[in-house]
């Protein structure tokens, strides 16, 4: 069961000087996932970190477009946020798109030099995806948002150990 997690800005949020996150939404399920967006962004402009949004059709898109965002942008991110949501059906489609978007964000994570924040909800019903952008399991667009910041913290941190 899922359950409320780092919604609390006040909770050990770092202050971040200069940052630059780029988000990845899908245009899948798209009521859903602006809401997880506009939650992160939320977050973003509350800690005056710079933002700027990517659209992928879909979830299975999203490793892609980080992959060729990191590969060929002029200034590199300080983190990435995935922001999808995955609705089971009556098909094992849902299996396999879970399974390739969240392969493809570990990938990511052990290949790049940027976090990637796995934003991207898979849920059994469109009702539990709604729970999750403000209902009683908080908001996960907001609580990726958070989670990027603290990354962004750690990584500077790790790379100051070099």
């Amino acid at each position: 069961m899922a359950t409320k997690g780092n919604t609390s800005v006040s909770k050990g949020i770092p202050v971040i000087k200069d940052a630059f996150v780029v988000l990845v939404k899908t245009e899948w399920n798209a009521a859903i996932v602006n809401k997880l967006e506009a939650g992160a962004k939320k977050i973003l402009k509350e800690q005056e970190v710079l933002f700027k949004t990517i659209t992928v059709p879909g979830a299975v898109e999203i490793p892609f477009a980080v992959k060729n965002h990191y590969a060929y942008c002029e200034i590199v991110p300080d983190a990435y946020i995935t922001l999808g949501a995955v609705i089971q059906g009556d098909t094992p489609h849902f299996e396999y798109v879970c399974r390739s978007v969240t392969d493809g964000v570990l990938q990511l994570n052990l290949s790049i030099d940027s976090p990637v924040i796995f934003g991207v909800l898979t849920v059994n019903t469109e009702e539990q995806a709604w729970e999750r952008i403000g209902g009683k399991h908080g908001h996960k667009g907001e609580e990726a948002a958070i989670t990027a910041i603290k990354m962004i913290a750690l990584n500077k941190k790790l790379m100051k150990g070099k």
